[in-house]
């Protein structure tokens, strides 16, 4: 021993090196390894174990390159301590290179160096690499199927993690808990609730029911697949439960729209003595996000500060929300201060989630601004951008989005495209529309959906083509939806087509017989046509199913109105606005239904923010505005009489109106993009 040590003082003795390792003393023990003159294979084995068990992967790699140049032929639990080192990294050039280098030393049928192998590959997310050592394995352990079902559900091959599943069993192997807890979130992406289901009664009948990990894994398959009441059960049979696993319960009841059940069991958790984490606090977040709770969230941000936990990315991303749904720019402001002080500007998840914060809120500029500031963006983070732009109405700037996208070597997706379709279709490119609907399967592998086609419906109906909108809907591959009715029912109604909107009211009746709006539409519309007999059959119809519709309101942000607006209407008329009497939906004489018009309750909300600028030049907003043809020009001839610029916003399409003359006498109605183009 002493003749391999040389002239290190003190005497040193190979066996302490790993205590010196595992004590976290790496650099002693390297500087001791380096003072060995011939250091045998099972010193390399060690150092590059410990750099690997203490979290130095890419060292252990370079340790094992250097000692290729000392050691010809290593052995299997060298080998294994690289395999980990290559995981770690998810260096797959690597871990091709260790594989091929065990084949050589006619290691490839090994079982337990084998195993170590699938993990690798799992790691490196190479499937083929994972089969190509299982199919070479002669003996398979409870170990090699495990890992192999693991590396399948992993990537998401969730049948081929089933079949192996039951293979296994063929083959006279037994599955232990780790396999059944690897393979239940196969159950999970399949919504496979049978198989799940078979799965417990194999626990049961194997006494694994006590098994922390299967009982977990248990719990999330049953709350993922809206089973939450099976959930419950084997949740309130587990001897001991983590936070995780409350988790998981308190999210399934918020995503199952059981709000009241999330909040208790949040209290629930909190009376307990539960030792609540973030994710905690950000699953009670964004599950009041999702019910409509925003206050509720909001107050709970305020609640997860004083309790001592910091917000992180996904607080910021449930949160943000609740900004543009209470019509709070101001909070969101304060959101985004922040994270600038706290430096998350530059985290993916939380800068697109301002993107979308400051887009709906009606700030194009500074969601664009935001968007600049990202430096390596995904395709959420550009798409994002375009419903942004949709939102807005600029369908030309979605179109240059998109195809800045694609140079960057973005790969566009479903949600791609519903947000460039409908920002053609609030800017009337149709013929854009069709060239991008036309190349969705041919060159991006996406097969247009339900909703693709509607988007294309509204395209056609939003620019008069009120015929090929129609020719379209009979042709869809798919049983057209409502929102392809609705698009040409209110098309008709713009555009006073009595025909086709009594064929597509028709249809919207069948569909969803109770949605008051389709009754109204197509009164409305026989109303504009004189039909007043037809007119009044549509809502007796309606009284007779008992549907009502809720009347419209506007919100308006922002600190006499009917003095101002005798004042600002005479200046509004010298600007050479004449009011619309078409829109005027009863029988009367001409002044009355001018008079009707000034009461009108956008009119009324816009005049109130006007009084509350004090003269100031500024910007509003109409967050939430029940906004008709007939008040469509009247914020912009306000706006220009008054010097101001107003910002409105149909459910979530914005129309931004500048103080200049000639926007005055310009109207682009607008429909809404669908929520859950993000999601």
């Amino acid at each position: 021993m002493l003749s391999r040590v040389g002239k290190l003082v003190p005497r040193f003795n190979i066996k302490s090196l790993p205590d010196n390792s595992y004590n976290v003393d790496l650099q002693r023990a390297r500087r001791m390894f380096d003072e060995i003159t011939h250091p045998e294979l099972r010193d390399w084995t060690m150092l590059i174990s410990a750099h690997t068990q203490h979290g130095y992967p890419r060292t252990a790699i370079a340790l094992y390159d250097r000692m290729r140049s000392h050691i010809k032929k290593p052995d299997k639990l060298l080998l294994m301590s690289v395999a980990k080192a290559c995981a770690a990294m998810s260096d797959l050039v690597k871990a091709k290179e260790i594989h091929d280098e065990a084949i050589r030393l006619g290691l490839g049928s090994d079982t337990l160096l084998g195993n170590s192998f699938i993990d690798m590959y799992t790691r490196c997310k190479c499937i083929d690499g994972a089969k190509k050592v299982f199919d070479n394995l002669k003996d398979r352990d409870v170990v090699t199927w495990t890992s192999m079902i693991s590396c399948c559900v992993r990537q998401g091959l969730a049948k081929r993690g089933i079949m192996l599943f039951r293979d296994m069993q063929l083959n006279g192997v037994r599955p232990n808990s780790l396999t059944v807890a690897s393979v239940l979130p196969a159950c999970v992406e399949l919504k496979n609730m049978k198989l799940g289901r078979e799965i417990h009664g194999f626990v049961v009948t194997n006494g694994m029911e006590e098994n922390v990990f299967v009982s977990s894994a248990l719990v999330h398959t049953y709350a993922s697949c809206s089973s939450i009441k099976q959930a419950e059960l084997v949740f309130n049979n587990m001897s001991w439960r983590d936070t995780v696993l409350w988790n998981v319960l308190l999210t399934a009841y918020f995503a199952g729209n059981e709000s009241e059940e999330g909040l208790r069991q949040f209290h629930q958790m909190r009376n307990e003595g539960v030792k609540l984490n973030v994710a905690s606090w950000n699953a009670v977040i964004g599950g009041c996000v999702q019910n409509g709770l925003n206050e509720l969230a909001l107050d709970f941000l305020n609640q997860m500060q004083n309790s001592g936990f910091k917000p992180n990315k996904i607080t910021f991303a449930a949160i943000l929300p609740t900004c543009s749904n209470l019509e709070s720019l101001k909070s969101g402001k304060e959101i985004h201060g922040y994270m600038y002080r706290h430096l998350y500007n530059d985290d993916l998840t939380a800068a697109t989630a301002l993107v979308f914060m400051y887009a709906k809120s009606g700030e194009l500029e500074l969601s664009e601004r935001v968007f600049n500031m990202i430096k390596s963006k995904d395709t959420i983070a550009w798409n994002t951008m375009i419903i942004g732009n949709a939102m807005h109405g600029n369908g030309n700037q979605a179109l240059r989005l998109f195809k800045k996208m694609l140079q960057r070597g973005i790969t566009a997706n479903s949600i791609t495209f519903m947000g460039i379709l409908s920002g053609c279709s609030h800017s009337c490119l149709v013929d854009e529309a069709l060239v991008i609907f036309n190349s969705m399967s041919r060159e991006h592998n996406v097969e247009p959906d339900v909703d693709h086609h509607s988007t294309m419906v509204d395209v056609f109906s939003r620019a008069g083509r009120l015929e090929e909108a129609y020719d379209f809907i009979q042709k869809m591959p798919m049983e057209p939806s409502a929102s392809a009715w609705g698009a040409l029912l209110a098309a008709c109604k713009v555009y006073k087509n009595v025909g086709l909107g009594k064929i597509a009211a028709g249809r919207l009746f069948e569909i969803e017989p109770d949605n008051p709006g389709n009754y109204v539409l197509l009164s409305n519309i026989l109303v504009s046509a004189k039909l007043w007999e037809e007119a009044s059959e549509i809502r007796k119809l309606m009284r007779n199913k008992g549907i009502a519709k809720k009347p419209g309101c506007s919100w308006v942000e922002s600190t006499e109105i009917y003095k101002f607006l005798e004042d600002m209407d005479m200046k509004m008329r010298l600007a050479g606005y004449v009011p619309n009497t078409d829109y005027v939906l009863q029988d009367v004489e001409p002044d009355e239904k001018i008079e009707s018009l000034c009461s009108h309750s956008e009119k009324l909300a816009v005049a109130f923010a006007l009084l509350n600028l004090n003269g100031q030049q500024s910007s509003i907003r109409i967050p939430q505005g029940f906004i008709t043809l007939k008040m469509g020009t009247v914020p912009v001839v306000i706006s220009a009489a008054s010097l101001s610029n107003v910002a409105r916003k149909k459910q979530e399409i914005f129309s931004q109106v500048q103080n200049v003359a000639a926007n005055a006498y310009r109207l682009d109605w607008r429909s809404t993009v669908p929520e859950n183009l993000i999601n």
